[in-house]
């Protein structure tokens, strides 16, 4: 029996001394794990989340599966999933304090009469508290690591939290935007069948939006790819999300390419590589299986009834339509084979509004078909009712 600044150390040979290696070695190991953790989620870009990381994220999505399956409507629970990108956040500190607290403990273990000691001295140096320490060598540096680490865990959140925002504001301000012209929820069709009040005046600005959406794409891709948790950070409006979004553009390009051959211009060929590209980014960085090279011939879930249909409504609204529907399909179909299943995965994961064209969700629902703006002309009896 030894003494350890006054106090009685139990764990002095045979089998205590052996159970005291392995805490620590334990200990080490956890530590090194949270590390790790910490260091792939906010620090290194370019990396996957690490294991401790899925399992939380999984964790939170199914307490938030769990909480929504009673909802009654889409908008009950959009405003419920509106918390869980937070919740993800906080359980993720959490858990990382946690281990290290634990990590520490263990640590500490060999220099201590018991757990309880090594947990009292491991709390008051990784919350900087300093009510608990022992004045030997090694339990004094793991003090000062525990220490650093607390504080360094918590400065970097801090950090992590305006990288998201700014992002995510960057995000949606397309979104909104997009709202006037494809709808709420956006749909793809919808926004070519509105882009018609410029063809009547001889021009519009579909090649700028295509322009404008495929560096907007090339953002997604890179920030959501390197912060997984934007990914399920909804929009302020529930029919609004920055997938359904992306899709409804890369939708509208890729039929202004199959309908309307002689529009075929470089800026939405452009804007639809960038799309599936940052989709598949995205779907790889949350752990989504992504077909890399799809067959252009292979089918679709989209049925062609659906896409007959769009090409209806554009007929009836006037847009100029060169194509037969029946010829342009196969083109269209082999643009949309190379988003389709990520854009439908991805929007099943984040509980995405359930637009027209998005494919299902893990929830019975049924397409919202975009709000379109009532019609506002005065009438012709001379007083003006707008």
């Amino acid at each position: 029996m030894g003494q350890l600044d006054g106090r009685t150390a139990v764990l002095t040979g045979g089998f205590g001394t052996a159970a005291a290696v392995v805490a620590a070695v334990m200990g080490g190991l956890l530590v090194a794990v949270v590390t790790v953790s910490v260091a792939r989620t906010l620090v290194i870009t370019r990396a996957r989340p690490g294991g401790l990381t899925r399992f939380v994220r999984r964790a939170v999505d199914s307490f938030f599966v769990l909480l929504t399956r009673s909802a009654p409507d889409y908008s009950t629970r959009d405003r419920i999933l509106a918390a869980q990108p937070g919740t993800f956040l906080a359980v993720m500190l959490a858990t990382w304090l946690a281990g290290y607290f634990l990590g520490y403990t263990l640590l500490l273990f060999p220099w201590e009469p018991g757990l309880a000691e090594s947990a009292r001295e491991a709390g008051s140096s990784l919350f900087t508290l300093g009510f608990s320490t022992t004045a030997t060598a090694g339990p004094s540096v793991i003090d000062f690591l525990a220490a650093g680490t607390g504080l360094l865990i918590v400065a970097l959140q801090i950090a992590y939290l305006p990288a998201l925002y700014s992002a995510f504001n960057r995000r949606e301000t397309e979104v909104t935007l997009l709202g006037a012209r494809a709808g709420s929820p956006p749909w793809g069709p919808e926004l070519l069948a509105r882009t018609r009040y410029g063809i009547q005046l001889g021009e519009d600005d579909l090649t700028e939006l295509y322009r404008l959406w495929e560096r907007w794409a090339a953002d997604i891709g890179e920030s959501h790819s390197n912060y997984p948790v934007l990914v399920w950070f909804r929009s302020p409006q529930p029919r609004h999300s920055w997938l359904v979004g992306l899709l409804a553009v890369l939708d509208s390009a890729a039929l202004l390419l199959a309908l309307c051959p002689s529009r075929d211009r470089i800026e939405p060929r452009l804007c639809l590589r960038m799309g599936f590209t940052a989709l598949r980014q995205i779907a790889f960085a949350v752990g989504i299986p992504v077909d890399e090279d799809p067959d252009p011939d292979s089918g679709i879930q989209l049925s062609y009834g659906e896409y007959r249909a769009a090409v209806d409504r554009l007929t009836e609204v006037g847009f100029p339509v060169e194509r037969a529907p029946e010829a342009a399909w196969p083109h269209f179909r082999g643009w949309r084979v190379n988003y389709e299943s990520t854009a439908y995965a991805l929007a099943a994961a984040t509980d995405a509004v359930p637009a027209l064209w998005s494919g299902p969700r893990r929830w019975p629902s049924h397409p919202i078909p975009p709000v379109r703006p009532a019609d506002r002309r005065p009438g012709t009896g001379g007083e003006d009712r707008s």
